[in-house]
């Protein structure tokens, strides 16, 4: 059923495969428990319904993320960590030729987050074991049921991906689907800018001076976890970032009571934190406020975009937090408050969606434009 590659001369056989059909389903297995970036255990793929578990630890798979990128059609399920370890790994963020079987699913009204056992229970009656999911996938040897279950990740993909996408092509929607992994895989390549970190983490809630602490925070964070390979949780959690901007410590004793700080971080670089929260620039360098959440625009105007999204669930039958997420219609909120380029928009609001909800929903709020500002004037 499958062919465990440990040896870079077997890879060569996968690799030759590969040049013969360029349209592959795709699966990996790795840890990120204590490190920023994963660590790869395997990867799995259905290349012409041969499936192959090609071995992270001792494989140089340089010439096998070329194939990717090059690819037809690279089929997932849940892509976003496989995609976040392929751009680590190859050094490449600019996987386009994408088709993530769970998006393709949520167009189809199974909701957002549907697993792949579920996945396939659905469209193909399949039923298949889980039980292997926090296994140790850098331990070697693996063991019979590791393999099978990793083998199983991608032995029904294609058959998945063709029965989702036949539905879609039949309700006029697989272009749309095929454009939004696109924009998935160009948002999971794409980092915060350094100078805009602060929007990760702070809210409306925050004045100015404290996003601009949250800001020097962000930024050291950052650094500190590229530079040690630890997750940001490791250093500060958003949430204790969040707790000692609003609380403001003025000494390693009140420090040490921030929510979940750790104590090596307070011993080790208390001071460090200390200095980024008292030593800021000149006012004018501060961040702006961030605009409210559109539930607290004017009493009607929720009700105006809720009735401009349904129209285009009753026009598409794409269910509606398929449609417009709440961050993208913060982000319209934003748009509009701060008069923005329409090209800062998320690009999901740029292609298909654009006529269908971004322009309506620009006008709607375009009309509530005199109470948003005013809003922002008292928040100042």
């Amino acid at each position: 059923m499958y062919q465990f590659i440990q040896k870079q001369t077997d890879l060569d056989t996968v690799l030759n495969l590969m040049n013969q059909n360029s349209i592959y389903g795709l699966d990996t297995e790795f840890i990120k428990v204590d490190t920023l970036w994963p660590k790869l255990g395997l990867f799995q793929i259905n290349v012409q319904n041969q499936v192959y578990l090609l071995d992270g630890t001792t494989l140089d798979l340089t010439q096998f993320w070329d194939k990717l990128f090059n690819a037809q059609q690279n089929i997932f399920h849940a892509c976003s960590e496989d995609i976040d370890l392929i751009y680590h790994y190859a050094q490449n963020k600019s996987l386009q030729n994408v088709f993530d079987t769970q998006v393709g699913m949520s167009f189809l009204g199974h909701g957002l987050q549907v697993s792949y056992q579920n996945a396939l229970k659905t469209m193909l009656n399949v039923d298949i074991d889980k039980d292997q999911t926090r296994s140790d996938w850098l331990a070697r040897p693996l063991t019979p049921e590791q393999m099978m279950y990793a083998a199983n990740d991608v032995h029904y993909l294609m058959n998945l991906s063709q029965n989702i996408q036949k539905d879609l092509a039949e309700k006029s929607l697989l272009t749309c689907v095929l454009e939004d992994c696109k924009n998935l895989t160009h948002e999971i390549g794409t980092e915060t800018p350094i100078h805009q970190l602060y929007h990760d983490i702070g809210n409306y809630r925050h004045s100015r001076r404290q996003l601009m602490q949250i800001q020097h925070l962000a930024v050291w964070r950052e650094q500190m976890v590229k530079a040690l390979n630890q997750p940001r949780s490791f250093i500060l959690k958003n949430s204790t970032i969040i707790d000692m901007v609003e609380k403001n410590p003025r000494n390693n004793f009140q420090l040490s009571s921030i929510k979940d700080i750790r104590a090596n971080i307070v011993r080790e670089h208390g001071k460090t934190i200390l200095d980024l929260l008292k030593f800021l620039p000149e006012q004018a360098e501060w961040p702006l406020r961030m605009a409210r959440p559109i539930r607290h625009s004017s009493q009607d105007i929720g009700a105006r975009v809720d009735e401009v999204i349904q129209q285009a669930v009753h026009e598409t039958t794409v269910p509606k937090e398929v449609l417009m997420r709440k961050k993208w219609l913060n982000a319209l909120y934003q748009h509009v408050v701060f008069h923005n380029d329409e090209q800062d928009l998320p690009n999901y609001l740029l292609g298909w969606r654009y006529d269908l909800l971004t322009k309506p929903l620009i006008e709607v709020l375009h009309a509530d434009e005199t109470y948003l500002s005013r809003q922002m004037k008292v928040m100042e």
